[in-house]
């Protein structure tokens, strides 16, 4: 059997023992024990992109123990909307042990050295410069510990000017130019959720579960660094590649793509309907059975998509002819037949009684609360999703467990 390895070393060892023909072996393992069971995360976190990390490692099957300053993640004051209970701290700490720590006690600064003596994975964003103070800056605890595996996230990164310079989502946005290409052509908008934070915790989520492997193969940890502004200069890198190859200036559309035409939201008589066209076959059949008008396949204006984006009004002018004519529900049914993406343009609370939305059930301090379930499944598995912990929980127990 393979109890006892870690649980990185446990998944490569279950690997070569499918390749050996151990299927046997194989499947009793697989059945013991969420993916991550073993691992040991310390989280010394606030706000949205770490929690976002460390609560998909706890989904997992992770031991996530969350420090929490006096006060609390200040994400628990957001708001009160889930019976007293902030909406962002449900989403993002479920399935964590709520630890509160004043790093400036001795008591408390050594039972955090404790806690990381013993760790797989510590992740934190603090605010420039505090895990150093602190006494837990990566560079530290690796060389004392190179199989430890630490992640820091940071607004601007690293090196540069603005390293040291605090971030939130919405400055983030501003700054790495995705407001820019975000609204209506007559002003720049928010994307409408924590994308910065969002696509930061993904990215350090991958990366932690690459470091795992690895370090299951090589026995070697690693430091990894992720910063809000690089994730969102990736999502930008289309926008900036057509400024820096093709000067062009990556416009606002609204409910529109800058490079595909027809791609965007269309009124009908009673709602909006996105319409989706992305090669000729589809351009024809939305010319055949939702314009009702073959002659448009044929107009020289409108033959390729880069003749359709160069000519895009006097095409809207067209489509909107005929849309504006028909219901929702009639525009929908010609772009059923016709075979084409589209969606309708929804609200939240169209989201929410969604035929598609799946949800799970999380218990928080104000008792089982419904929430979006994590979107990737495991087929022939089922995961309960832990609980979201009051704030200090679960201080006394880890005091006992981890004191020194």
């Amino acid at each position: 059997m393979l109890t006892g390895l870690s649980s990185a070393v446990r998944a490569t060892a279950i690997a070569a023992a499918a390749m050996l023909g151990c299927r046997g072996c194989m499947k009793r393992e697989v059945g013991l024990a969420k993916p991550l069971t073993g691992v040991l995360v310390v989280a010394i976190e606030q706000a949205v992109a770490a929690p976002f990390a460390s609560c998909r490692l706890a989904d997992a099957g992770a031991r996530v123990i969350k420090i929490e300053r006096p006060e609390g993640d200040f994400t628990r004051g957001y708001d009160g909307a889930i019976r007293g209970e902030s909406t962002y701290y449900v989403w993002v700490n479920r399935g964590k042990e709520s630890v509160v720590l004043d790093f400036r006690k001795a008591e408390d600064a050594a039972l955090l050295q404790s806690l990381i003596s013993r760790a797989d994975v510590v992740i934190q964003n603090l605010g420039p410069g505090a895990a150093e103070r602190g006494g837990f800056g990566s560079e530290k605890l690796r060389a004392a510990r190179p199989e430890l595996i630490t992640c820091d996230i940071t607004g601007y990164g690293e090196t540069g000017p603005m390293k040291d310079m605090r971030a939130y989502d919405l400055m983030v946005q501003a700054e790495s130019g995705i407001a820019y290409v975000t609204g209506s052509p007559s002003e720049p908008g928010r994307v409408g959720v924590s994308a910065c934070d969002v696509a930061t915790g993904m990215y350090a989520h991958a990366a932690i579960l690459e470091a795992l492997v690895r370090r299951g193969q090589t026995g070697e940890g690693a430091s990894i660094h992720v910063s809000l502004f690089e994730s969102m200069a990736d999502w930008m890198t289309v926008p900036l590649l057509t400024y820096e190859h093709a000067g062009r200036d990556w416009p606002r559309t609204g409910l529109g793509h800058p490079l595909i035409v027809p791609y965007g939201a269309y009124h009908t008589r009673n709602g909006s309907v996105l319409v989706s066209v992305q090669n000729h076959r589809e351009w024809q059949r939305f010319c055949e059975f939702v314009l009702e008008n073959t002659a448009v396949v044929e107009d020289p204006r409108f033959a390729t998509n880069q003749d359709r984006t160069r000519n895009k009004e006097e095409l809207n002018i067209i489509i909107d002819a005929v849309m504006s004519t028909l219901t929702l529900e009639e525009a929908i049914q010609r772009l059923s037949c016709a075979d084409l993406a589209y969606a309708r343009v929804n609200d939240v609370a169209a989201l929410s009684r969604h035929s598609q939305l799946r949800r799970a059930s999380v218990d928080t301090p104000a008792g089982p609360v419904d929430i979006v379930a994590p979107p990737a499944t495991f087929r022939r598995e089922t995961r309960d999703l832990g609980a979201v912990p009051a704030l200090g929980q679960h201080t006394a127990a880890v005091r006992s467990e981890f004191a020194e």
